[in-house]
């Protein structure tokens, strides 16, 4: 008898499916989310292939997925491993047919991935020339508009004075040559974006830990020519020295974020929204995911946001979906966005090992 009692506690002490918290979350009027699949562990970056498979890395036993809605109904009916074995093959990069991973110190490429899903190829080896530091280690990968692999590194640390090898940007061709620095003093970015139009690419990056709950916050960068500097780790957000490193370092040396995203929301992927099925308020905007604190007496984060853009211009940062967390207890934390071809928008929660999908109706449609 005491095992069976003991087995009803253990069921009842397994969090329910995504699927059941989604009546928890609230987004603005007309904006709708529905599950597009709970098959993928610990989803993290998101990628779209020509033909509409979405692929996803993750840190669950090395496994990157590919997700095909072969009916159209907006809910993904296969879940496919397409590698495994991998480092942390968090990063994910859609390019010319091909599909680029990160897996830590090395990014693989699996050519010709959408025309082999059943039977994918081998991951070969594009470089594994990077740091291996697993300390904000694992990577978010894009392709920019010049056709180069835009790839970070993080900080090795908390709070360090790195070396060349890091907290920077860097980008090389796609066949892992001609690597050059794009911008420097970034504690850690798990996400970028190219502006429409400019070209411009915006990122973000997490702030330094251990200053308070409400110092320093996360960014929102812009960068505007190559060789920047955004103060890590001697200024963060722009105007707070840190208190270790900032001596001799005034923070008017480097460039200040566009915005400040509140301290330890963890801002991780961000895309500008390209689509046309939201309203116009959010054609163009920045959508950024919100992981969520760790370290922080009050939760904060856990929560997608949107950035309204005019031209360059900051302009409202919002809400568009948010409780994932409730009385200081998360059962979602949202990982990455991408925005689909129908301009609907996926959003992975590697804690829930969901991948949501957000549309909009008119309310008086």
């Amino acid at each position: 008898m005491r095992f069976v009692f003991a087995l009803i506690a253990l069921l009842l002490a397994v969090p329910a499916g995504a699927a059941t918290h989604l009546d928890r979350l609230t987004l603005p009027p007309g904006f709708h989310i529905a599950l597009y699949s709970d098959q993928v562990p610990n989803a993290r970056e998101l990628a779209l292939g020509t033909n509409g498979t979405v692929f996803a890395g993750s840190r669950d036993a090395g496994k990157v997925y590919a997700l095909t809605d072969r009916d159209g109904d907006g809910r993904a009916d296969q879940v496919r491993v397409v590698a495994s074995g991998l480092k942390l093959p968090v990063g994910v990069a859609f390019h010319h047919g091909n599909l680029y991973v990160s897996a830590v110190s090395r990014i693989y490429v699996l050519r010709d991935i959408e025309q082999h899903l059943d039977d994918p190829p081998q991951p070969q080896l594009v470089t594994d020339k990077l740091p291996d530091d697993l300390h904000h280690g694992w990577k978010f990968i894009a392709f920019g508009p010049d056709g180069k692999l835009y790839v970070p590194e993080g900080a090795p640390c908390n709070i360090c004075l790195p070396d060349k090898q890091h907290a920077k940007l860097m980008r090389m061709d796609a066949d892992g040559s001609h690597w050059q620095d794009v911008a420097y003093g970034i504690r850690n970015t798990v996400g970028f974006d190219w502006q429409p139009g400019t070209h411009t690419l915006y990122f973000t990056d997490n702030g330094r830990d251990m200053m308070g709950d409400d110092v320093p916050s996360d960014e929102l960068n812009r960068v505007d020519h190559r060789g920047q500097h955004f103060g890590y780790p001697f200024c963060h957000q722009g105007d707070v020295p840190d208190p270790e490193y900032g001596k001799g370092h005034p923070c008017s040396r480097y460039t200040p974020p566009v915005l400040k995203l509140g301290a330890h929301v963890a801002a991780l992927g961000m895309r500008f929204y390209t689509g046309t099925m939201f309203p116009a308020a959010y054609r163009g905007a920045i959508l950024i995911a919100e992981h969520g604190s760790w370290n922080r007496s009050t939760k904060s984060g856990y929560r997608v946001m949107a950035v309204h853009m005019h031209g360059r211009k900051v302009g409202a940062y919002t809400p568009l979906v948010t409780g994932f967390e409730q009385h200081e207890s998360a059962w979602g934390r949202p990982a990455d966005v991408l925005v689909l071809k129908d301009g609907s928008v996926l959003v992975s929660d590697d804690l829930a090992g969901a991948i949501y999908r957000i549309t909009y109706r008119s309310p008086d449609a």
